[in-house]
């Protein structure tokens, strides 16, 4: 009886400890840890290239670039700012499934020689291959913009796009909006269904490349944390979405967890959160306190990956 118990004992820890090994939460590149603001995050498919947002401080948040990162030798290298980034507010990109577009959010005006910054738009560019410079930003105009906001384009190997906005047809205060890609051309956008939409915030959309899930940030809901939580809903057999269901404490924290992306190839979850492990110790000295506040989970915006199955 007693090694029956001892087997049980043993099983149940071998099992938390798997479950906690594939939910642990950890910064997504070294290289990333001296941005103090800093969220979004894309990946090729062949691993070697990353896409981020890097952002002044907030509250302000004056300026933001989109940066790109190259693996050279199994090394991520520094993040160097993109050739169409600089000027405007850009942030958000999304790699397009084939991975010949770039899809971002920007406040950029629709011409050149105009230099008043606009609402955000959803724009892209493209190149010829992977080798290949970016093109120059182009507007994916109507009827995905309009003269409200756009924001976090995700595209599906189909082409269907999902994105946010504060559109007076939303539910809420932001959407997540669904744009069905048909005879070459993008259709209407949609609010999707109160399975995913509130009153509230629904923003950060992520599509998966077959769009059988979406993952996204709600905020403030009932049933969240504390902040901003990540959300997972599952595309039914009928083309309707299942109720949205809270990732929970495993993924989730008291803080604003959003800017979800998953890299199918290694079941990888990436997401950008303000969590803070930061603790009132009694410090005995400006070295210990500047090490605690200066730690990677500290309240900035930082970004995160973790093991993430969709089932």
């Amino acid at each position: 009886m007693k090694n029956i118990f001892l087997l049980l004992t043993i099983f149940t820890f071998l099992n938390k400890a798997n479950s906690q090994d594939l939910q642990k939460i950890a910064p997504a590149l070294e290289v990333l840890s001296n941005y103090k603001n800093v969220r979004d995050f894309t990946i090729s498919s062949s691993g070697n290239e990353v896409y981020v947002t890097i952002l002044s401080p907030r509250p302000l948040e004056e300026i933001s670039i989109i940066a790109c990162i190259i693996k050279k030798n199994g090394i991520w290298q520094k993040p160097e700012m993109t050739n169409f980034s600089g000027n405007y507010k850009d942030l958000e990109p999304f790699l397009s499934p084939n991975q010949l577009k770039l899809y971002f959010a920007s406040n950029r005006p629709l011409q050149d020689s105009i230099a008043e910054a606009k609402d955000f738009d959803i724009w892209y560019v493209e190149r010829e291959n992977i080798n290949a410079e970016w093109s120059k930003p182009i507007n994916i105009g109507q009827p995905i913009n309009t003269e409200y906001n756009e924001f976090y384009p995700s595209i599906a190997e189909n082409n269907n796009m999902y994105f946010t906005s504060d559109a007076p047809n939303s539910k809420g205060k932001d959407d997540i909006f669904f744009s069905k890609w048909n005879n070459n051309a993008y259709q209407n956008p949609i609010s999707l269904s109160e399975s995913i939409n509130t009153e509230g915030y629904e923003f950060n959309a992520f599509i998966s490349a077959d769009e059988s899930y979406l993952i996204f940030s709600g905020y403030n809901r009932k049933d969240g944390l504390g902040s901003g939580d990540l959300y997972i809903s599952y595309l039914n057999e009928d083309n309707t979405w299942s109720k949205s269901k809270n990732l929970g404490k495993s993924f989730n924290s008291k803080h604003m967890d959003y800017c979800p992306f998953v890299d199918a190839n290694t079941n990888i979850l990436y997401f950008t959160s303000r969590r803070s492990t930061i603790k009132n110790n009694s410090f005995k000295s400006i070295n210990e306190f500047e090490k605690e506040i200066n730690k990677y989970e500290n309240g900035l915006s930082r970004i995160y990956k973790t093991t993430f199955q969709k089932n």
